[in-house]
């Protein structure tokens, strides 16, 4: 691999070094050089959280250990953290560590506190040239279970996919490949996203009351492909985000972007590949 420095490490150097200032998702994308959805992804998916949930969480850290060691003007506390208010910086805390400043304070300690301490980059990518291949996809509406996810929650996708399987053999409206199953996720947001593990069927389908649907329209894909085993799969994500797509030179577009498993694909072994699809600017 070569030694370019990547949109994720890009992002934790800014935010560490502009840790008293203010700083904003589109301040942080600025700098690693890509765009604001595309660092709202590739963040989450190599550090396991939102980039402005890590910013939140290394204030509020940094503050509970100034409050554990005696600092007498929590409004400054605040201030320093980035809230206009004593009160905004006490819901902050409250949410963030179960306490309130004072009483952050008042212990003197940081017994029993979950501090959000620097995140070291894993440099653990994969060492191999970029395999993708621009494809035009065409429009497909995808039914199926849908989940909403915050950074680490995504590790329960596979759940999710237990919970279809059984639909698997009798969905609805089906149509398309009948071995081919998608998982897609839309409806990004800076700190969450949701996920449907689904089949192809028509937009017309009357479909089981849990089910939900996605369309989603034509447009130019960059298509990777993951082949080894499913486990695999995060690490072929974080290369996808953080590596190969800002070496191509290519824009991301805000819109569903997907893992398609294909006939090769055995859900019982997770052998046999994954292909996935992002949108770009043609």
């Amino acid at each position: 691999m070569n030694s370019a420095v990547h949109p994720a490490a890009k992002a934790l150097w800014f935010i560490e070094n502009r840790f008293d200032m203010s700083m904003t998702l589109d301040d942080i994308a600025a700098h690693a050089g890509v765009s604001r959805f595309h660092m709202t992804r590739v963040f989450d998916v190599r550090m396991g959280m939102p980039v402005m949930a890590y910013v939140r969480a290394r204030r509020l850290s940094e503050a509970a250990k100034r409050l554990a060691g005696g600092a007498g003007d929590i409004l400054s506390v605040a201030l320093d953290a980035g809230y206009g208010s004593h009160e905004a910086f006490t819901r902050a805390f409250r949410d963030q560590f179960g306490m309130t400043p004072e009483q952050a304070r008042d212990r003197k300690s940081l017994y029993g506190i979950k501090l959000q301490e620097p995140f070291i980059m894993d440099k653990a990518l994969i060492d191999i040239p970029s395999p993708h291949t621009l494809v035009t996809g065409q429009a497909i509406c995808i039914g199926g279970l849908s989940g909403h996810y915050r950074g680490e929650e995504t590790a329960a996708i596979p759940m999710l996919w237990q919970k279809f399987g059984p639909y698997l053999p009798d969905v609805p409206g089906r149509i398309g490949d009948p071995h081919t199953t998608y998982g897609v996720c839309y409806n990004q947001s800076d700190n969450a996203i949701d996920y449907i593990a689904g089949v192809e069927v028509s937009p017309d389908a009357d479909l089981p009351p849990e089910f939900s649907t996605v369309r989603i329209a034509p447009q130019t894909y960059a298509r990777f492909v993951h082949t080894g085993h499913i486990s695999g799969l995060r690490a072929t994500w974080s290369t996808i985000w953080d590596k190969w797509l800002p070496e191509s030179g290519l824009r991301v577009k805000h819109a569903p972007f997907f893992e398609k498993y294909g006939p090769k694909f055995n859900g019982r072994t997770g052998e046999g590949g994954v292909e996935i699809w992002i949108a770009v600017e043609a």
